[in-house]
């Protein structure tokens, strides 16, 4: 096993929160995949505990590994400085103080659009069980401590596919969504490497123009696989958040003015600000049994 130094961070809270929907609790540690490597992770205290499966061929050097799982779960991030930067309001208090050693994961950017694409309208549950069923019908399997573990398909694997294929695994109309975009993006004419370069405002512009995004999407692609801090989805538990702490003397609240009132208020560092609301409005809401699953972008 290979030991990394894991200060101010919560392996569970991270991919307990939404972000990612394939990590599989197994003993006391996960399993799963970042990018064509399967992994075995464990935490204690300050201490990230990793096993690594099979690697890809050529396999990445033993010093090139614990850099991977580091930058993987945003370890470089300043967190402290982050929160510190949160306003003081009592529901962001309890948010901040709830979601302590929770970090923004960079996602690879096709894996990270393909499943939010695939997220819409879902709950969690389902969302995994669509995504568990991609990645074992079309991803590559691999194998960790006796576990199998499958990387999640290229754009060009998909885009080979049918869209009868694709509702096989759940996805209903995404379907035909997630196969065109694999499609632009296998092409070329979705360059998702080179967006990197583009500012904010080009970015989502881009992600828009995508069969199955849309502004919440493509925010959320934005922060989770373009380290955009700043981008802030709004789903409805932040809508729910937001009408009822921020703005509960108005009547008559637009979708515009909550964008507004986020961009201004939460700041640099509103994207964090939006996963710590979001992880603890989910987790201690539960004002029904069954809302307690619903996701971020249903």
């Amino acid at each position: 096993m290979i030991e990394i130094r894991a200060l101010d961070f919560d392996l569970e809270k991270t991919l307990g929160s939404g972000q990612v929907f394939h990590w599989e609790k197994y003993g006391n540690g996960f399993v799963g995949a970042i990018g064509e490597n399967a992994l075995f992770l464990e935490q204690r205290g300050g201490i990230l505990k990793v096993r690594f499966g099979e690697t890809p061929k050529p396999a990445p050097g033993t010093r090139a590994l614990p850099r991977i799982v580091a930058r993987y779960f945003a370890l470089d991030h300043p967190l402290e400085e982050i929160c510190a930067s949160f306003p003081r309001d009592p529901i962001m208090n309890a948010a901040r103080d709830f979601c302590r050693g929770l970090r923004i994961i960079r996602q690879p950017k096709w894996e990270c659009l393909a499943t939010f694409i695939c997220s819409s309208m879902k709950q969690v549950a389902h969302i995994r069980q669509i995504v568990r069923a991609l990645r074992q019908r079309f991803g590559e399997k691999k194998e960790i401590r006796g576990h199998e573990v499958f990387s999640f398909p290229s754009p060009s694997r998909l885009a080979r596919t049918s869209e009868s294929e694709l509702r096989k695994c759940g996805l209903g109309y995404r379907a035909r969504n997630l196969l065109e975009t694999a499609k632009r993006v296998a092409s070329g004419d979705a360059d998702l490497d080179s967006w990197s370069a583009l500012s904010d405002r080009q970015l989502r512009e881009q992600l828009c123009e995508l069969p199955g995004v849309g502004m919440k999407v493509a925010n959320c692609v934005m922060l989770f696989a373009y380290e955009r801090i700043a981008a802030f989805p709004i789903d409805v538990w932040i809508e729910r958040v937001l009408r009822e702490r921020y703005f509960a003397r108005k009547r008559k609240v637009t979708g515009q003015m909550l964008a507004d009132f986020v961009a201004n208020y939460f700041g640099a560092h509103g994207g964090y600000a939006q996963q710590y609301l979001f992880h603890h409005a989910r987790m201690t809401g539960k004002r029904k049994s069954q809302s307690h699953s619903i996701d971020q972008f249903h």
